[in-house]
């Protein structure tokens, strides 16, 4: 089965599809001078971008892994996710606290997300 790899770059892909799977690479907010609220609702909607890019959406998530600079933006966080996650497809989910890359990077979300079965249902 092949590998497809969307916005590849020397050291990682944006996006890599692979047996019905998408795995997205750790999205971040475009604009960085904002607070946990702003830079989550930008970094949703990077995802949704790369998930709809993939072919499939957020209704289809898997896991997720959200790194915080700070735990103290898990409630600011919190919040804007529980908007934006469809009711009753919450993915399995890990929030840490790590060092990112650089200060003004409050989040960062990495997603696994399954493609729509366009075969039928598997019995």
């Amino acid at each position: 089965m092949p590998i497809q790899r969307l916005h590849t770059k020397p050291r990682y892909s944006e996006a890599v599809i692979h047996r019905g799977t998408v795995y997205l690479s750790g999205q971040l907010a475009d604009d960085l001078s904002g607070d946990i609220r702003q830079q989550t609702r930008e970094t949703l909607a990077s995802i949704e971008r790369m998930l709809a890019e993939a072919g499939t959406d957020k209704s289809r998530l898997l896991s997720a892994l959200i790194h915080l600079r700070d735990v103290a933006d898990y409630a600011g966080m919190n919040e804007v996710w529980d908007d934006w996650v469809p009711l009753g497809s919450a993915p399995a989910r890990t929030t840490v606290q790590a060092l990112l890359y650089a200060p003004e990077v409050r989040v960062e979300i990495t997603i696994v997300a399954a493609l729509p079965d366009l075969s039928g249902p598997n019995l």
